[in-house]
């Protein structure tokens, strides 16, 4: 026998070994309770044990020609310690113009906060002084360039090569370099967005991007269900959309988006396969973006909208297993 043979013989035999009767309730020994583990998740300044944001509202305003997102991210918040002062966020080179916090009242008063200095994996903890704990909290920003969230590409870098694009990878830790957030993934939120860019670019999310939109320069999204921090994605550029089924389609430039409807045609057809075996599908919709070559990724499992690589559209559909994995 291979030794890989022996190993899985030797476990088979010590599952189906004998576990030793339980002793009666009245000779077991009492147990000490346990306390419960705080879990720490090492990659995040947050607090989840401490507040939590169960929603997430952006406003936001997207600039080619400096690579830069500005604008404002407000935080629907949990306090779950009556006794806590601070709400601490997750940011990677992004500059904080202001800080603010929802009074009783419904005015938004200014909140102190500090930024600290850079940590080279983990970016800076933004600490916002929150005494009287407000329901929620408003923050403006702006991106940096180099966000190592962000990828800015150039018309020449782009399949069509008319006009400039962008796009997001947020896993792992890179959603705090285009939004300050609670970057961990023990904290789940829903989430709207208002976002401003030129009117010759169409921009997407991972939300209710809508089939039939209409090029303005103006979009909305709304994700109804929870999600963590990195799977909070945005892309735009000259994009249209061609349908699959009735749920399900590919949002690709120009040139690209018939070649992918004809590799991707199978993907009604996992979802029905996936119902089958899980139940109801969950996300309302399961759309595709195939992205430019320069996409790090096969694929990015954004809700409702898979981020994938041109590379995967091959002409005899040999890939197309991305769409199942994803």
């Amino acid at each position: 026998l291979s030794a890989s043979i022996a190993a899985a013989l030797g476990l088979v035999a010590t599952g189906c070994e004998r576990s030793p009767s339980p002793q009666p309730a009245a000779t077991q020994a009492a147990q000490p309770a346990v306390a419960a583990e705080k879990i720490t998740d090492e990659h995040s300044y947050a607090e989840p044990d401490k507040v939590q944001t169960t929603d997430l509202a952006l406003d936001l305003a997207i600039d080619f020609a400096q690579k830069q997102i500005r604008g404002t991210a407000t935080y629907s918040l949990e306090w779950l310690d009556q006794n806590a002062n601070q709400l601490l966020l997750d940011t990677r080179a992004i500059s904080i113009q202001k800080a603010e916090g929802l009074g009783v009242d419904g005015q938004w008063t200014e909140l102190t906060h500090t930024l600290a200095g850079a940590d080279p994996i983990l970016g800076s903890k933004l600490t916002i002084e929150t005494p009287n704990r407000p329901a929620k909290v408003r923050v403006t920003y702006a991106t940096s360039p180099e966000a190592s969230g962000l990828q800015w590409l150039e018309p020449a870098m782009t399949e069509g090569k008319k006009g400039p694009f962008m796009f997001s990878q947020s896993q792992q830790i890179h959603a705090r370099s285009w939004v300050p957030l609670q970057d961990t993934p023990q904290i789940r939120f829903t989430y709207t967005a208002n976002v401003k860019a030129p009117a010759d670019a169409m921009v997407l999310m991972s939300a209710d991007n809508d089939p039939a939109a209409v090029r303005d320069g103006d979009y909305s999204f709304k994700m109804p269900q929870k999600i963590p921090s990195y799977l909070l994605a945005i892309a735009a550029g000259d994009l249209v959309f061609k349908p699959i089924g009735d749920r399900s389609g590919v949002w690709a430039e120009p040139t690209m988006v018939d070649k992918a409807v004809t590799e991707f045609a199978d993907t009604e057809k996992m979802i029905d396969t996936a119902e089958k075996m899980y139940g109801p599908y969950r996300w309302g919709r399961y759309d595709l973006l195939v992205l430019p070559p320069s996409f790090p990724y096969g694929g990015m499992e954004n809700p409702r909208l898979t981020f994938a690589t041109p590379t995967v559209i091959v002409g005899d559909k040999s890939l197309v297993s991305l769409v199942a994995h994803e």
